[in-house]
């Protein structure tokens, strides 16, 4: 059997001014289907434990949530492990209903950037207002890091979790750390 290990089995940076790390396995699910819908609300919900976020939102509890990526797609979070039991879940609360519910866990590399400076760092990358009043706890964003399309959302007032292409991880990774070497801070994000 494989060892399984997340994108850069947890590789980590705390040499700047932001610290750098791999999370590890996530387990992730791409939902489908008419957000509005009862049983697309349920299968969401129902297998996380949180409530559906709104539009360009994310609400999450640990290793579960709901990331809103378009008008008609939220991303599921949930334990690594639990995957094959949370799609089984949601195909039930689905029945029917026109959708789709797939298991995305490993085309996905899940970064974190933590630290008071991790606003900064983020900005330097992405083009988005991260200024505090602009950007606050819970708030998510699809866009871009430099030249390859991510998503992140602000997991505390200094923290941002980034999701990203697995075959983008190691180019988003050391991205960060240029961004967030020492010396680099602009004292401009207030």
């Amino acid at each position: 059997m494989s060892n399984l290990v997340s994108a850069l089995d947890k590789a980590t940076d705390s040499n700047g001014i932001a610290v750098i790390e791999d999370i590890g396995l996530q387990g992730m699910i791409t939902l489908r289907g008419d957000l509005s819908s009862a049983a697309v609300k349920k299968a969401a919900t129902s297998v996380t434990g949180v409530e559906m976020p709104a539009q360009n939102m994310a609400n999450h509890d640990g290793a579960s949530g709901i990331c809103w990526m378009s008008t008609d797609e939220l991303l599921i979070l949930c334990p690594y492990d639990d995957v094959t039991d949370t799609l089984a879940k949601m195909h039930k609360a689905l029945g029917k209903t026109h959708s789709l519910a797939v298991d995305v866990s490993d085309a996905r590399g899940c970064l974190r950037v933590s630290g008071p400076n991790a606003r900064e760092v983020m900005a330097k990358l992405a083009p988005v207002d991260l200024s505090v009043n602009a950007f606050t706890v819970g708030m998510f964003r699809r866009t871009r890091l430099a030249q390859v399309a991510a998503a992140f959302w602000m997991v505390d007032a200094q923290t941002f979790q980034i999701v990203c292409f697995r075959s983008n991880a190691q180019y988003v990774f050391d991205l960060l750390k240029v961004a967030a070497q020492a010396g680099s801070e602009v004292g401009y994000i207030k």
